[in-house]
């Protein structure tokens, strides 16, 4: 299996493929080929209508059919599995290897499962979830392949790319917003507080009030001393 999509530049959506053959070599007595999911419906076909070859098999060959039997099972199970957990990311249904048996039946010896394995253009946090989705999609089967494993891998490295990409985004994003502060703050700073026209310092009403105080005083003592002459008096307002 391939992931022909290039994960770690954000590329343009691409098909990745898990499956591939689970469960180990295909049996050296049967030949292989590939074929898509037509080949379940002709082994299923071929099956039902039985094959009076049976009849003839020696002991060896009745040993191969129950081999491929059990193959054909767990390889449609195993790419059954990938198919559900893609979801929508699979493209197409799965796809079939498939041999002959000495019966002269068809069965599924490997297979694999195309699915988008690449970037979300532009939306980190999108292919976050997308590279989770494809890792589920990879490890779904009971005993996932090296090759779903490779998969995997590929999905974890894309994950962290694009993490990386959203906390790049969020960090940049908080940088505008501290310089857009820090600006607005000169502005109000560079302009000042208002004030008005400076208060005009009031008289010293003492110093305005000590002439009067005298002369009240002395107008006081001239009206308490009865032999004062009009000459004090005088001098008084003079």
């Amino acid at each position: 299996m391939e992931i022909t999509a290039n994960s770690s530049s954000f590329a343009v959506p691409g098909p990745g493929r898990v499956g591939r053959n689970p469960g180990g070599p295909v049996p050296p007595e049967a030949k292989t080929g590939a074929d898509s999911t037509d080949g379940e419906a002709k082994t299923q076909g071929t099956a039902a209508k039985g094959n009076p070859a049976d009849r003839g098999l020696t002991p060896e060959e009745k040993k191969q059919v129950e081999k491929l039997k059990a193959r054909d099972r767990e390889v449609r199970a195993h790419e059954q599995a990938h198919k559900a957990a893609a979801g929508s990311l699979a493209i197409g249904g799965p796809t079939f290897e498939f041999t002959r048996g000495p019966d002269g039946r068809q069965y599924a010896v490997g297979g694999e499962v195309n699915i988008d394995a690449s970037a979300v253009p532009n939306d980190p946090e999108a292919t976050i979830r997308k590279a989770q989705a494809i890792r589920r999609a990879a490890l779904a089967p009971a005993e996932p392949s090296s090759q779903d494993r490779n998969v995997a891998a590929k999905a974890a490295t894309l994950e962290n790319q694009a993490r990386q990409e959203l906390t790049k985004e969020r960090t940049e994003k908080a940088k505008e917003g501290t310089a857009s502060g820090s600006s607005s703050n000169a502005t109000a700073g560079a302009k000042g507080p208002e004030t008005g026209p400076p208060e005009k310092t009031p008289p010293d009403a003492k110093n305005q009030n000590t002439p009067n105080l005298t002369a009240a005083r002395q107008i006081r003592q001239f009206s308490q001393d009865p032999v004062s002459t009009s000459g004090q008096l005088l001098n008084l307002f003079s």
